[in-house]
């Protein structure tokens, strides 16, 4: 809590800055507050709350404290502790205006304690788990002197060669919506002036996750109805929860680059959704749009940008040096210019900083004598989250759950691999923090059975690929190899294998892998961990594979391999107690996949509530003239919506409160959901529908709801959802967002393919 003498430190700051009290609107009234105080402000200090700029080596702490006091610069991200940001809050406070800086970071699946990723906290399926996952990282982000996060990150993922997979939700519209809303709501708290809140900033507005070939930066070409209808959505659900800000993606959308795209940033956010908060430029983005080809230089490039409604350009350089000129040759408006400062300050505003500069910083006496200690971890929040977000894709003869008495080989190069663990955008999270897979079996089994580690071989054997992943990471190499030969390390391995009870090898990417500007043309896993993966198998030995990637990966040889497998994302600082957790069965696995795994890269995009075709590969029919290909089984290998559980759950008695449907009314579909297991455990009941006829081709399937609910063994439930006209509704061939008369499919099941259904009709 803040002291008093900070309070009236604060206050008295406060009561300098802008213009003298007596002529100063109440604080209170924010319009009138902030437009006063932009009346004010100098042209060069209007443009100074434009600039987003990172700390550097091209801009030091030194020069930003200089241009802060100057009033250049109207935030910064990239420095995250009260010791680090206090001299630059000084700095603002020796501003003519004293108009207070905001501090920004990446803090995207957790500040300190690192959290399982965006794809893991998906596959949770657990808005209860997500919130606890935005809370505990505001509360941390906070307490390190942040007063705003780039997150939730929203984009819809389709192609998981995209390396960014990781960092989102998955492919569906429905599901990332309602992720994005409890991250939004659980960042910002009751309000984001609040000491234990920061602002959302959701991203990347918009479509980014549709780039072309899935290569990161590209092009994205999309028909409009495709983009209201799925892409879209999540980003308006996240604003309509409160967020602050949207980040502008570095993508653009029909040829025209989301930085200078005045339909989507006026257009549509503005005015069809009534936006109000803050927009901020992707990292570099404005200087971009040179080499997009829409901008002759950088004068140009300005000047698309601020017209577009890019209220901050964020690790400016462009902004500062071009707008002069443009307001002088009247190419830029004052009216455009204010807009965009007001825009500023009213996030500043929002986020308490008028009121109190240090809300977040604190006094200096009462500095965290470490910001990285132990003692700051919420370690039982991140184990919980984790142990939620592990599918369990195989567990072939109940190979799952391990006995904590055998003896158990732990092999691969990922089973100690604390860096990898925390997965991409880690924030402020340390690899010595992270316990690994080797670390939580040790613990789970001491005293009891014998653990035998060998590592088996390296992430990959591809030299290019371990320099671009170490290059990637400016602190410290991603990758540090074993130099021994592949052999010796597979030998290694086969020897700890044939003196245990049963195998368990770590395998997938390493987090690097799956980032940005990670890329990939294939989704396998690295050819020498496939080697050493048909070696343990050959030992005869049961043999458990535990997956740690970042999206989606062409698992069909090794699916065939294992007795077990068991998906992990990068699971976290917890991640290793967690994974420990499920493979002894402390914790009943409950995840769902929340995308598809497709059966090879030829396969993409495959993704569950594709569009109907009048030619549809019906599975044991003839294939020849339909939608198929012909070289292997077509459909996906783990389907959306798919986990196991050491339960069994059955599902029967689809029932809907009648066959007809009013406008204005509400239909009930109601299903007995029973453990027909010998434990305890959760499942998800996912709730599917599908438009039968429309005035175009709609999908062949949409989740519209979903309940995961606990189940004692031999327990049955009966599981109601409620159906509306809203549930109905899409965007047509003319962008009008309707419900169409006609029949309707409901759909139920514990995936998107084994699934119950009923049908009925809007009336």
């Amino acid at each position: 809590m803040m002291k008093l003498s900070l309070l009236g430190l604060a206050m008295g700051l406060v009561s300098q800055a802008a213009v003298a009290a007596t002529s100063a609107p109440p604080l209170e009234n924010k319009q009138a507050f902030i437009d006063h105080l932009i009346s004010q402000m100098t042209e060069a200090e209007k443009i100074g709350q434009l600039r987003l700029i990172s700390i550097s080596p091209e801009m030091p702490r030194e020069k930003i404290r200089e241009e802060i006091a100057a009033g250049r610069i109207g935030g910064t991200f990239n420095s995250r502790t009260a010791p680090e940001n206090r001299p630059m809050q000084d700095a603002a406070m020796r501003s003519r205006l004293k108009i207070p800086m905001f501090f920004a970071y990446d803090t995207v699946h957790g500040e300190r304690t690192i959290f399982p990723i965006g794809l893991g906290m998906a596959a949770t399926w657990d808005m209860n788990a997500v919130a606890k996952v935005g809370r505990t990282a505001a509360i941390e982000a906070a307490a390190d002197a942040l007063d705003m996060t780039f997150a939730p990150m929203v984009d819809i993922a389709r192609d998981p060669r995209w390396g960014r997979t990781s960092e989102g939700f998955g492919e569906d519209t429905y599901l990332t919506a309602k992720i994005g809303q409890a991250m939004v709501r659980a960042f910002q708290g009751s309000s984001p002036a609040n000491p234990d809140s920061i602002m959302a900033i959701v991203k990347h507005f918009a479509l980014y996750g549709a780039v072309e070939g899935g290569r990161d930066y590209n092009t994205v070409d999309m028909s409009l109805p495709k983009m209201y209808n799925d892409y879209l959505p999540p980003y308006r659900a996240a604003i309509d929860a409160g967020a602050g800000g949207v980040m502008v993606a570095l993508n653009s959308i029909n040829g025209v680059p989301a930085t200078s795209n005045t339909w989507l940033m006026n257009d549509v956010l503005r005015k069809e959704w009534g936006f109000k908060g803050v927009t901020i430029s992707d990292h570099g983005a404005i200087q971009e749009l040179i080499r997009h080809g829409v901008a002759r230089d950088g004068r140009e490039a300005a000047k698309l940008a601020i017209k577009a409604g890019i209220d901050m350009s964020m690790n400016d350089t462009l902004y500062g040096e071009e707008l002069p000129g443009l307001l002088k040759a009247g190419d830029v408006s004052q009216a455009e210019l204010d807009q965009a400062v007001r825009e500023v300050l009213g996030a500043k505003y929002d986020m308490g900083l008028f009121k109190n500069p240090y809300v977040r910083i604190g006094a200096a006496q009462n500095d965290l004598k470490d910001y990285y200690g132990e003692d700051r971890l919420h370690r039982d929040a991140a184990r919980d989250v984790a142990r939620r977000s592990l599918v369990l894709l195989e567990n072939r003869r109940q190979t799952l759950p391990l006995s904590k008495d055998a003896t158990i080989a732990l092999v691969g190069p990922l089973a100690d691999a604390p860096i990898d663990m925390m997965g991409s955008w880690a924030a402020d999270g340390r690899p010595n923090h992270s316990v690994t897979v080797r670390e939580g079996l040790r613990r789970a089994i001491e005293g009891k059975g014998k653990l035998v580690y060998a590592k088996g071989s390296n992430v990959t054997g591809d030299k290019a690929i371990v320099d671009y992943l170490n290059f990637l990471d400016f602190d410290a190499p991603q990758i540090v190899d074993d130099p021994r030969p592949p052999a010796v390390l597979i030998d290694e391995a086969v020897k700890a294998a044939q003196q245990a009870d049963v195998v368990v090898a770590v395998v997938g990417e390493s987090r690097g892998m799956s980032h940005e500007s990670s890329s990939r043309t294939t989704l396998q896993v690295p050819a020498n961990q496939r080697a050493l993966i048909e070696a343990l198998k050959a030992t005869g030995k049961p043999l458990v594979l535990v997956l740690m990637n970042g999206r989606p990966l062409s698992i069909g040889w090794e699916r065939e391999q294992a007795d077990a497998l068991l998906e992990t994302w990068f699971a976290g600082t917890e991640g290793g107690n967690a994974i420990a957790d499920v493979l002894f069965g402390d914790y009943n696995p409950s995840g769902k996949l929340p995308i598809t795994f497709p059966r090879s890269v030829g396969q993409i995009p495959m993704y569950y509530n594709h569009t109907r075709i009048g030619r549809p590969f019906t599975p044991g029919k003839p294939g020849n003239y339909t939608s198929q290909y012909f070289d292997e089984p077509n459909g996906p290998l783990y389907p959306f919506g798919y986990g196991l559980s050491y339960s069994t759950f059955e599902l029967s008695g689809l029932a809907l409160s009648g066959n007809k449907l009013k406008r204005g009314d509400t239909l009930q579909a109601s299903v007995v959901v029973r453990n027909t297991g010998k434990v305890a455990g959760e499942t998800v009941v996912q709730l599917y529908v599908q438009d039968a006829s429309a005035s175009m081709s709609r999908p062949v399937k949409e989740l519209k709801n979903f309940q995961k609910l606990m189940l004692k063994p031999g327990e049955a439930r009966t599981v109601t959802f409620n159906i509306s006209e809203e549930d109905l509704k899409f965007y047509n061939g003319q962008l009008q967002r309707v419900a169409e008369p006609g029949a309707f499919n409901v759909q139920v099941g514990l995936d998107s393919e084994a699934v119950q259904q009923q049908d009925f009709e809007l009336l």
